[in-house]
């Protein structure tokens, strides 16, 4: 039996500030965290994780008392405005903990342009030992798992997986057998419900000023994802799809269920979670 690492999106618990993720995620099991070093949407609080700061410090420490590993920092959107200090802080920010990857979301239309920003943020990410990956979002520009590998392919960074914006988005398990392994270093998990909401409504406390306005996708992939095996996502056929042993990143923000558990208790329900579906992917295969 191939053994995954396994890891946690800060998303999952953004309420928990980079330090006591790691203390969480520890204490429930995980291997490494994803930690968020920009705010994604507007109002949504952000720490000062400039290198040096104290709770890059003490962020630092925790990593180094738990064991556990920064796998993946996030978010950067990608605009037509994007520029150049907006990366760079971020590569700087997580080159503290060893961070590999930062996620990035294609929002810019112009697909060309996209690419060169993109290709030079690739550039800039080698000097700190971090691969930009894209993230196809089923409400952004590029929103197809085909139309990010594309671009990865054309800039030299990766692709994130995220079972959810690939069914919203329209793709399928077989365009992500179509990826080369080396365009998927991790592969995010959550499960939802197989027709996308309607309207979405969320009448629970939203983590560190994160935004409820927007479209339903959008509400449903920021507060309102489902524990693995809770929902009809092609959950075992994606895990199959992809190459073997890579690592994994539970990513399942929900509001509702959060507010009656503790950010342990959480982190605890979602590591049981996807142990049963790596466990059920195995067996499958076997």
């Amino acid at each position: 039996m191939t053994t995954r690492a396994v890891g946690i999106a800060h998303l999952t618990l953004l309420s928990l500030s980079p330090r006591d993720l790691v203390h969480t995620a520890a204490a429930a099991g995980y291997d490494f965290v994803g930690i968020r070093v920009r705010a994604a949407t507007a109002g949504e609080f952000s720490e000062d994780l400039r290198p040096g700061s104290v709770m890059s410090r003490q962020t630092r420490m925790a990593l180094d008392d738990t064991g556990l590993t920064v796998r993946d920092i996030e978010f950067l959107p990608i605009t037509a405005h994007t520029v150049r200090a907006e990366w760079i802080s971020a590569f700087e920010a997580g080159a503290e903990w060893g961070a590999q990857t930062l996620s990035v979301a294609g929002i810019d239309d112009d697909f060309g342009r996209l690419t060169e920003t993109l290709a030079q943020i690739v550039e800039d990410g080698r000097a700190y030992g971090i691969r930009p990956t894209l993230e196809p979002i089923s409400y952004n520009a590029v929103s197809t798992v085909a139309q990010a590998a594309q671009i990865a392919r054309a800039s030299g960074a990766a692709v994130l997986l995220d079972p959810l914006h690939i069914h919203r988005g329209g793709s399928t398990i077989d365009d992500v057998l179509q990826l080369e392994a080396d365009l998927v270093p991790v592969l995010q998990l959550c499960d939802a419900a197989l027709l996308a909401p309607e309207s979405l409504a969320i009448d629970a406390p939203m983590p560190r000023g994160m935004t409820t306005n927007g479209s339903p996708l959008q509400l449903e992939s920021r507060a309102w994802r489902q524990v693995l095996l809770r929902g009809e996502l092609p959950l075992h056929q994606l895990l199959a799809a992809v190459p073997d042993g890579i690592p994994v990143s539970v990513e399942v923000p929900n509001a509702p269920l959060q507010a009656t558990m503790s950010p342990l208790e959480f982190a605890v329900l979602n590591r049981q979670a996807v142990s049963h579906l790596l466990d059920q992917a195995h067996q499958l295969v076997g």
